[in-house]
């Protein structure tokens, strides 16, 4: 005999709460004994607690306030979620449970969360599906907004220092299928926007008949976060549709530190989105990552370059990393290299590809080799840990 299955539980993210509610809604309709459970962490940033309520097609089933953890809304949602999902699949009323995200909060950590659980937890639960709900036109005023999360009454904590922009853009890029609105702001360069910034997201309606389908399949959170590490993350291509272009900018030589930085301002506003891996002359066995959106970037470290390890310590890359490297292999700089991605309206790609390639070490100091080059002034330690 088989024991009893693990319940389904679908991941329902997106910062467009209406979207994310309609799409929740259409579910707990769609599929019979579903039901929804969501922490609202609208006060948790100012001390306030954070209140769960667990609700299905019908309305309401139960609502409680839990004390924000340490003032932080997103440790209490981590710490009471499990349990919850534990009890409802042992209650053995409901089919699926559905977990809708409060606005701010990001797919990744809570999929990381569900997933974990379900391995070492006694087989209760079993993420089978995660989704962002998106309104086409507010992609980019979202996209274009740099304010704090604090200042947008969104921040999940009272240090949570986020802004509007980049956590968006994670919450659109992280999941294999965007639940899409039709609203009457949605036009056509939305539509594309949203396309060229996710190419392999399925896209569905937010009232699709094909949403209950997630409750059947299964949600890889290891190939999901790999998708976007950046030395193997699936960029997207080029394109141009409706105003909007997707520029990709490839290249084999290093870039100047001092040239670099000074350009940084410029590079970050010159999309609404930008993303990928660089090589920096001063660091050359370190593969850096640029993500920027709404004019605000980050740069970190993601350790070395395969090309800079002895080939034995190869089989400690995780597999993902191994393919990517060796499709972008070159005989004399391995996987070092730039691959950088800008999407936007009204991207000027002549101007964009001229800045960045005055980036990039000359011939002559490319010819001068790697001890010059970790002479070049380190204007990056202010970013990231100095080079020993």
């Amino acid at each position: 005999m088989t024991g009893p299955q693990p319940m389904p539980v679908v991941l329902v993210a997106g910062l467009h709460a209406e979207a994310r509610a309609t799409t929740v809604a259409h579910l707990l309709r769609a599929v019979p004994g579903s039901v929804a459970v969501h922490h609202d962490l609208s006060s948790a940033a100012d001390g306030g607690p954070v209140r769960r309520l667990t609700y299905d097609a019908v309305g309401e089933l139960d609502s409680a306030g839990l004390p924000a953890t340490g003032g932080c809304g997103c440790c209490t949602l981590r710490e009471d979620l499990p349990p919850q999902l534990a009890a409802l699949a042992a209650g053995g009323t409901h089919s699926v449970a559905v977990v809708e995200l409060w606005d701010a909060v990001e797919p990744r950590g809570i999929a990381d969360l569900i997933a974990a659980y379900a391995r070492e937890g006694g087989g209760a639960v079993r993420l089978t599906g995660v989704l962002t709900a998106v309104d086409p036109g507010l992609v980019l005023p979202c996209l274009s907004n740099g304010d704090d999360l604090s200042d947008a009454g969104l921040a999940v904590a009272a240090d949570d220092h986020r802004v509007v922009a980049d956590t968006f853009a994670r919450q659109l890029e992280y999941p294999p299928v965007l639940a899409v609105a039709d609203s009457a702001e949605a036009d056509a360069e939305g539509r594309a926007l949203l396309h060229q910034l996710h190419p392999t997201a399925r896209r569905i309606g937010v009232g699709s008949a094909a949403l209950p389908g997630l409750t059947r399949s299964g949600f890889d959170a290891g190939a999901a976060a790999a998708a976007l590490h950046p030395a193997c993350a699936r960029l997207p291509q080029e394109a141009s549709a409706s105003g909007v272009t997707t520029l990709v900018w490839r290249r084999r030589r290093p870039f100047h530190p001092e040239r670099l930085y000074l350009a940084l301002e410029d590079l970050a506003c010159a999309a609404v989105r930008s993303r990928g891996r660089f090589w920096l002359a001063d660091r050359p066995d370190v593969l850096l990552s640029w993500d920027a959106a709404g004019g605000a970037l980050g740069v970190e470290s993601h350790g070395p370059w395969l090309a800079s390890l002895p080939e034995g310590a190869w089989d400690m890359a995780p597999p993902e990393r191994r393919v990517a490297a060796a499709l972008d292999w070159h005989p004399q700089h391995g996987d070092r290299g730039q691959h950088l991605v800008f999407t936007g309206p009204g991207l000027d790609r002549d101007h964009l590809v001229g800045l960045l390639d005055s980036c990039l070490l000359t011939p002559s100091e490319f010819a001068a080799g790697p001890a010059f080059w970790k002479r070049l002034p380190a204007v990056f330690d202010t970013w990231l840990d100095p080079v020993n």
